[in-house]
């Protein structure tokens, strides 16, 4: 692999952990549409660029979403019981998505993609927030939608906050809580969506030199190396701008991210 081709992997850490510290986001959309980008430039099978761009999100998450929830956790901040509750359903539903996302064309993962970052941005740009109307429902219903969560971030590449925040806010939680305990739920998702997408480009013989099936593991070493040390540079600058400042640079990286994505791949 060329050192030209790792440090666009390195860069790509280095603008994940920024916005990660500057947003508090998970870095999926981010890190999906700049892979998504560089594997079709770099002549990867077309049949599987997102493919891999979702592996390899999903791989790049579970030491940030570990450290993210050991945080909120100091805090007390994590409500275990829901999580108890979702998470047999999250790793169902990731499970189903990655073993689906097998046999999906990239276009409908592609489609699918941008059509959950654009939800992702409106909630960005007019700061979308459910207003508490109800409690929090039984087991059953909890991991119901832990399925739903599942299923969509693994699709997506990442993306369960966009999804469980406002649910667990409709449900009377608070907004630090529910974040919290969507964090939590962040790093078994990932870790089963690694192994997902790893099982189910197992054994095609089609995807580039040094693929562990979905994953691309220069790109995820890569990212991992640099998304960590650059998440302060971004979380110091937060505290100085204005939440709608930081929420309008967000969502003009993130539409012009997409529109890339769409011309491109």
């Amino acid at each position: 692999m060329p050192l030209a081709e790792l440090g666009i992997y390195l860069a790509i850490g280095v603008v994940v952990g920024f916005f990660s510290g500057l947003l508090g986001i998970g870095g999926g959309v981010i890190i999906v549409s700049s892979l998504a980008l560089v594997f079709a430039a770099h002549g990867f099978p077309p049949g599987f660029v997102m493919h891999l761009a979702i592996g390899t999100s999903l791989a790049a998450m579970m030491v940030g979403t570990f450290a993210s929830f050991r945080v909120h956790d100091r805090h007390d901040a994590v409500d275990w019981s829901v999580v108890r509750a979702m998470t047999p359903g999250l790793l169902v539903g990731v499970l189903a998505g990655a073993a689906v996302a097998r046999f999906t064309p990239t276009v409908f993962l592609k489609v699918f993609f941008l059509a959950f970052a654009a939800f992702i941005t409106s909630q960005m740009v007019f700061n979308l927030r459910p207003k508490p109307a109800r409690t929090l429902p039984g087991p059953r219903v909890l991991g119901a939608v832990g399925v739903l969560i599942g299923a969509v971030a693994s699709l997506f590449g990442g993306g369960a906050a966009a999804i469980g925040v406002p649910f667990l806010t409709w449900c009377n939680v608070t907004t630090h809580r529910a974040i919290g305990t969507v964090a939590a739920l962040g790093f078994p998702l990932a870790i089963a969506g690694t192994l997902g997408y790893v099982a189910a480009g197992w054994n095609l013989t089609s995807l580039p030199r040094f693929s562990l099936g979905f994953v691309y593991v220069p790109a995820f070493i890569g990212i991992l190396a640099t998304s960590m040390l650059a998440a302060p540079w971004g979380a110091q600058l937060a505290h100085r701008l204005k939440g709608a400042t930081l929420r309008r640079i967000f969502a003009l990286f993130l539409i012009a991210m997409g529109v890339k994505v769409a011309i491109s791949v």
